[in-house]
């Protein structure tokens, strides 16, 4: 049987009543772009992640972007992010003018090195965006000590990692904003695209809503130049309904994580490090081999899907040759991109698929084996 990489028509299946009903509340009010369905949104997952404001926004990259540009972080500003991530995290840097700073990753997690954090710190720094890397929290202890101690704000890139704890608490609660997005194959997944920002800043939260929506304070009363960034109706009810749920599934994504981590331990690859401090929610499932592209290549010969997150670094794409980094430059995310490969992850995973999944890989490890070394 095939194994797919990701499964949204399994979890459409189970929640089809919720999601149809709420859609079609939303078609019969024609309320499609923002509206009640998106503020009753913004509120749920307000009280979810235990802060006071969220703003709904059109994806996840422009809630970092729109982030950025309430706290006036423009031209001749830098922002310094890690150098493993979706290229997003830069993107949303650069489009306000500002110059991403990379810092390389901890090899454990991949994360954001808070020892690397420092020195990568100028006069010229108005942000720190640390990364939940899929859906694994950063080290926000040593971060958030750094910055609070240089009057640096920290903007979470919390993309992945929607309901994960850091000792006991949701990420999204911590930096002065937090970044989500809703992106259909995330854990808290729009249909569509769709993000938001989170902050208990009410000034910031009020030019995020405005900047937005053309700048507008009110109705045709644009008192800054802003942007058609709505979170659109649908996606409001589609994620009222799906937040319902999501403690349930990211349960069952970490049931799936501790099953798959038991048994492939022995078979050469490197599964995922859990610091004690933490709760992921396990957006992926990513373990490392020196042979990646083998072991992916194997693993579709049996059916079963994989991805690659991410397999170039911010510093090594095209896009970003002009910050004049080359290879070696931050060599622990060079090793992760290299050898990373996520394998199937979503709640409805049955044991039988992650049966296959690990026997994919445990064959793998046996051809991988030279022959005089074989028993």
């Amino acid at each position: 049987m095939p194994v797919p990489f990701v499964d949204l028509k399994a979890q459409y299946r189970a929640i089809r009543q919720e999601i149809d009903a709420a859609i079609q509340d939303v078609v019969t009010n024609t309320a499609f772009a923002l509206g009640p369905a998106v503020e009753r949104f913004e509120a749920d997952f307000a009280e979810f992640l235990g802060v006071r404001h969220v703003v709904g926004t059109s994806n996840g990259t422009t809630a970092i972007q729109l982030s950025l540009l309430a706290m006036d972080v423009g031209p001749g500003h830098e922002v310094i992010v890690p150098a493993h991530t979706f290229i997003a995290t830069a993107e949303a840097v650069s489009h306000v003018g500002a110059t991403p700073i990379l810092v390389d990753v901890l090899e454990d997690t991949g994360n954001m090195d808070p020892d690397r954090l420092e020195a990568a710190i100028t006069r010229r720094t108005r942000a720190i965006i640390p990364v939940h890397l899929y859906g694994n929290p950063a080290d926000l202890d040593s971060i958030l000590q750094i910055a609070e101690a240089r009057g640096i704000p920290v903007v979470e890139d919390a993309c992945q990692a929607h309901g994960a704890r850091y000792r006991g608490r949701r990420v999204g609660s911590f930096g002065t904003l937090s970044c989500f997005s809703f992106y259909p194959g995330k854990n808290l997944g729009a249909y569509g695209e769709g993000g938001a920002v989170a902050t208990d800043d009410a000034d910031l939260a009020a030019r995020i809503r405005r900047l937005r929506d053309h700048g507008q304070s009110q109705r045709y009363h644009h008192a800054e130049i802003g942007y058609n960034a709505r979170l659109e109706g649908i996606q409001g009810a589609v994620l009222t309904v799906k937040l319902k749920h999501l403690d349930g599934w990211n349960r069952s994504r970490r049931e799936h994580a501790s099953y798959y981590s038991s048994r492939l331990g022995p078979t050469g690859v490197r599964v995922p490090v859990v610091r004690t401090e933490c709760e992921p929610v396990v957006h992926l499932y990513v373990v490392r081999a020196d042979d990646r592209d083998g072991l992916r290549a194997h693993l579709e010969g049996r059916g079963v899907q994989s991805g690659l997150h991410y397999p170039t670094p911010v510093h090594l794409q095209p896009a970003y040759a002009h910050l004049g980094h080359g290879i070696g430059a931050f060599p622990v995310a060079e090793s992760w991109a290299r050898e990373c490969l996520s394998l199937p992850m979503y709640p409805e995973l049955t044991t039988d698929l992650l049966d296959q999944v690990i026997d994919g890989v445990k064959a793998f490890g046996l051809i991988a084996v030279p022959q005089s070394n074989k028993r």
